[in-house]
């Protein structure tokens, strides 16, 4: 099971962090939404634990993003002491958490709450995701731009269907090869630069991916598909 906790306070995010990885569950913490709505993206987590009360974008905001735009994992919001929340089954309105915990709690309560929800399924992602012109047919590894058919490697197929549900969002190298590449790929910093530079040239003009200089890479949001250039 992997676990996304969002806390800001330094000391209650290592908490929560060390005593999940004790129960041998996979977590990774950040310290604001925005970060957590950028790795969200790329998929992969099982069980979002969200501090409501955020500096910057707020939990409430996250969690409206979360499931608006399926992000596919189940959401527990930690409130504050004292907050009336709604029953965990009805996904209270306008935010669309799975459960509440209010602080503070054991470590015992936290467990059994991630656990109960890392045991539903979770959602199943849309098999068809476009952009800009171009279409990516999941179930049936296929892909299109403008009505073309893009003849399009494995790699260069997750590489883009990852940067296309970022959402606009920065993709790093290091996340395009946690989703995409084998666990022991060599040379790993050039392939991404190889697959990028033959993805690129498949899509053809105007570029609709752009290096973003010491993060990563992401599509262009625009119609003119922006200026991309080489990584």
């Amino acid at each position: 099971m992997r676990v996304l906790v969002v806390e800001d306070e330094a000391s209650l995010a290592e908490v929560i962090d060390a005593g999940l990885r004790r129960d041998a569950i996979t977590a990774e913490t950040v310290r604001d939404g925005r970060a957590a709505l950028a790795k969200l993206r790329l998929g992969g987590y099982d069980v979002l634990v969200l501090d409501q009360d955020l500096p910057g974008l707020h939990g409430d905001e996250v969690c409206r993003q979360v499931v608006g735009g399926q992000l596919l994992t189940r959401v527990l919001m930690l409130t504050s002491p004292g907050t009336v929340h709604h029953r965990p089954d009805a996904r209270g309105p306008g935010l669309g958490a799975d459960d509440y915990l209010a602080k503070p709690f054991t470590h015992e309560e936290l467990l059994a709450r991630v656990l109960a929800l890392g045991r539903r399924p979770r959602p199943v992602p849309a098999p068809v995701i476009a952009h800009a012109g171009v279409t990516v047919d999941t179930a049936r590894g296929l892909a299109v731009r403008d009505g073309r058919p893009l003849a399009l490697s494995h790699t260069e197929l997750g590489v883009l269907e990852v940067l296309l549900r970022a959402r606009g969002e920065v993709v790093s190298g290091d996340e395009l090869i946690e989703e995409v590449w084998e666990e022991h790929t060599s040379y790993r910093t050039n392939a991404v630069r190889v697959t990028l530079g033959t993805l690129r040239a498949k899509l053809g003009d105007p570029p609709l991916i752009e290096t973003v200089p010491g993060a990563g890479y992401r599509m262009t949001g625009g119609p003119d598909g922006g200026n991309g250039t080489d990584g």
